[in-house]
């Protein structure tokens, strides 16, 4: 038995958004808003956690408005009134420039930096890398367990940002495991004690309304690259 009480994080990625319109061009990543498919998720993970009666001391978002949007949803289905937290450094991993990147090298830029054990030095979509990702998302992990203020905390983030946390709390290495796939609107469950490496993972990666994931086969990357190559066959 540990000798500490460990603490419950619920990590949640933001409902689905439209990132491309019909013909591949992308829309400011910055600014899309939940779509009706997004909006629902977030809606159904609230009723799950209202209908289990969880209650929450904390709730953080990145500063951008899909994430802030989905924790809005969520509190208003559970009918709890506390102020959301937007943490800047929670924000996704960055992209570079789209129509600069070649078509041939179009798949590596869109899924090389989501691969198992992606290395430090690859980029996400020829912009921010793997390493930089990591160098600013463990401190917040770190920052936020130092925070002796909360028992259980809802934190609402991005598809990479969450697997940066998720295998930090796996392997309590600076390791980044691209190929955990992250869904619109899912829940993940972890505890963390006061010890370095205390993580339990306690699930990872469920959806309420799709909760054993039978829509697709594809990664969210390999998605998104399938949408944004209708812009380059106009």
């Amino acid at each position: 038995m540990t000798s500490t009480k460990r603490r419950r994080i619920y990590l949640m990625r933001h409902g689905n958004v439209t990132y491309f319109d019909a013909d591949g061009t992308a829309y400011p990543p910055d600014e899309v808003p939940l779509n009706e498919k997004g909006r629902a998720q977030t809606t159904a993970a609230g009723k799950v956690f209202a209908e289990l009666g969880i209650r929450f001391d904390r709730v953080i978002t990145s500063n951008l408005p899909r994430t802030i949007e989905s924790a809005t949803r969520v509190l208003a289905a559970t009918g709890q009134h506390i102020e959301i937290e937007p943490w800047p450094e929670f924000q996704e991993v960055r992209g570079g420039v789209l129509e600069v990147i070649h078509d041939d090298d179009l798949e590596a830029a869109f899924t090389h930096a989501f691969a198992s054990m992606a290395a430090e030095h690859k980029k996400f979509l020829d912009g921010e890398s793997v390493g930089e990702l990591l160098d600013r998302i463990h401190p917040a992990i770190d920052k936020l367990r130092a925070d002796p203020g909360w028992d259980t905390v809802l934190l609402v983030l991005h598809g990479g940002v969450n697997r940066a946390f998720l295998s930090y709390a796996i392997t309590s290495q600076r390791i980044f495991l691209g190929n955990i796939e992250q869904a619109p609107g899912c829940i993940n469950v972890l505890d963390v004690g006061a010890r370095n490496n205390d993580w339990v993972i306690q699930s990872i990666n469920y959806s309420p309304l799709l909760p054993l994931q039978t829509e697709s086969r594809l990664s969210t990357m390999e998605e998104m690259l399938h949408q944004y190559r209708k812009s380059r066959v106009r």
